[in-house]
């Protein structure tokens, strides 16, 4: 049977979400409301400081974490409307491990662009994007994109290793094990829609590794976690 999620058995997202004070706000109205705001703060300023071209990249960036968003919603929508075990669920929800996996891809991330990356070239990922001058707020509000699709990418992430770890200790009927795999799925298209990046980290070889391979990862261990399901459920 599902239930109401509790404290402490929602993403870090959906809990912000529903603890806005004063709002109440549909999936659709979130999710709109957080591309807006972005989408806003870019065009200020790249007004402000003449860095037009990086709109393009920073929108792009914007949609990947938006549809991150909607895809996280959804997922857990399907998984709560289904017979969700206590432990999958804590597990999958409470354990805040996507977060940890974000904090520590956005600190590699960080290290990349403001240590190893100079150390390789004179003409950096962070200067392609905004100049050779980058201005502090552009700077800022660019850390901020990122880490809103790193979060997203650990969401991902943890939500595929979760579904394996949960076709691996439950067996359900087989319908049930029918609508986990294709719940499942949702993470391969959000990982797939990540490549929309790659265009603007072209001449980094090392991030357009990072971006295929967690694709590839995720679309094996997805697979992997369908198969092991629909045996279970036969």
């Amino acid at each position: 049977m599902s239930r109401s999620p509790e404290y402490g058995e929602t993403w870090v997202y959906e809990s912000i979400v529903g603890a806005l004070p004063g709002l109440e706000l549909s999936d659709r109205a979130a999710i709109a409301v957080q591309f807006c705001l972005f989408e806003i703060a870019i065009l200020a300023v790249a007004a402000a400081y003449g860095l037009w071209p990086a709109v393009l990249p920073g929108t792009i960036a914007v949609a990947v974490a938006t549809g991150g968003s909607w895809l996280m919603l959804r997922y857990s929508r399907t998984i709560r409307g289904l017979p969700t075990p206590d432990g999958y669920r804590r597990v999958l929800f409470g354990s805040n491990i996507e977060v940890v996996l974000g904090v520590v891809a956005f600190v590699l991330l960080i290290t990349y662009l403001f240590v190893t990356d100079p150390r390789g070239s004179e003409s950096t990922l962070l200067t392609t994007w905004l100049g050779p001058e980058p201005p502090a707020p552009a700077v800022a509000l660019t850390l901020l994109i990122l880490w809103d699709v790193v979060y997203r990418i650990g969401t991902c992430w943890w939500a595929t290793v979760a579904g394996l770890w949960r076709s691996l200790v439950y067996e359900f009927d087989p319908q049930t094990s029918r609508r986990y795999a294709r719940a499942d799925r949702l993470n391969v298209v959000f990982a797939g829609g990540q490549l929309l990046l790659v265009p603007f980290v072209l001449g980094h070889p090392l991030l357009i590794g990072v971006l295929f391979g967690h694709v590839i990862a995720v679309v094996a261990v997805a697979t992997l976690s369908g198969y092991r399901q629909r045996d279970s459920g036969t």
